[in-house]
């Protein structure tokens, strides 16, 4: 017979661990935030191919052991190689174009235009992969885009270098996620590998480009660095959505945006400005609609035929 206190530890146990995948998705952001921030800081001083080859080679380190024992299978027989390679040039694009827009672009603004990739997806899914779209998420779909029009500020500045940049690389990030949809057979290990093995390519042929002579093995440590964090918030995400539900842990990705600003603050002395403030909401708002209707529809797909909302 159980016991009313028995119950009691049994509920508290059971909460614990259903906080577990909620604490690893927040720790992960937070690491992701760090390399951002850390990122932004370094390419003020070393050149962009610099920083990328010293982050890839870091993180490939981390990522070895792991796939010393998975093999190579996963990778020599990986799916679509094609499909693969454009997602390489995809992930690199948007890794190059993610550091240059940082150099000059205060974090929390870099951020937002980021985090209007999964709006992106959402609109151009039924063209690309014949996902089916209803008028709530066009709705939804339309007011995040008028959200990074909002915080991109509509006038000449809108054209500049780096904003064009960073509209390039939140696009090839959107393409980048679209493409991992088919190719959901392929091991997390071995998409990051690809991912990280073509930046770790194209920032080896970059790098001389604008090198600054490292002149201590404190230098490398700290370039080194990046990439570590980087991997180890990989890791945490892919292990948070491995012990919760997406549901529960994927909207917390957008607590990116609260260190982005925080960082930009303490850091580089960045104040948000209110037009990103307010594009931000929508973005952000449009977002979690889009995901937890997605979730909804996953739900009745089960019991009924799709219907477009």
């Amino acid at each position: 017979m159980t016991t009313p206190a028995t119950n009691h530890a049994g509920r508290g146990i059971s909460g614990l661990a259903g906080l577990a995948g909620p604490a690893v998705m927040l720790l992960g952001m937070l690491l992701f935030a760090m390399n951002d921030a850390m990122g932004k800081w370094l390419v003020a001083s070393y050149g962009l191919g610099q920083v990328i080859l010293i982050r890839s080679i870091a993180a490939l380190l981390i990522l070895a052991p792991f796939l010393w024992m998975a093999g190579l299978k996963p990778i020599v027989e990986a799916e679509r190689p094609w499909l693969q390679f454009t997602r390489v040039v995809l992930s690199t694009l948007e890794l190059f174009c993610f550091y240059y827009a940082v150099m000059y672009l205060p974090l929390a603004d870099v951020m937002t235009y980021w985090l209007a990739a999964p709006i992106y997806v959402a609109a151009a899914s039924p063209f690309l992969l014949g996902e089916k779209v209803g008028w709530r998420r066009w709705t939804a779909i339309a007011l995040g885009f008028i959200g990074v029009v909002i915080t991109l500020e509509p006038s000449s500045a809108m054209f500049t270098a780096p904003a064009l940049i960073s509209i390039i690389g939140t696009a090839a990030f959107a393409f980048m996620m679209l493409s991992g949809r088919s190719l959901r057979r392929t091991p997390d290990k071995t998409l990051v590998l690809f991912q990280t093995g073509g930046a770790a390519i194209v920032g080896l042929i970059a790098a001389p480009f604008g090198w600054t002579p490292i002149t201590s093995v404190s230098e490398v440590l700290l370039l080194g660095l990046l990439g570590i964090v980087a991997m180890s918030a990989h890791m945490l995400v892919n292990r948070a959505l491995k012990i919760s539900d997406a549901a529960t842990v994927a909207p917390l990705q957008y607590t990116l945006l609260l260190w982005a600003v925080v960082f930009g603050y303490f850091f580089f002395d960045e104040v948000p400005r209110l037009t990103m403030v307010i594009g931000a909401a929508l973005i952000v708002g449009s977002g979690l609609f889009i995901f937890f209707r997605e979730q909804q529809l996953k739900k009745r797909d089960k019991v009924l035929p799709s219907v477009p909302e």
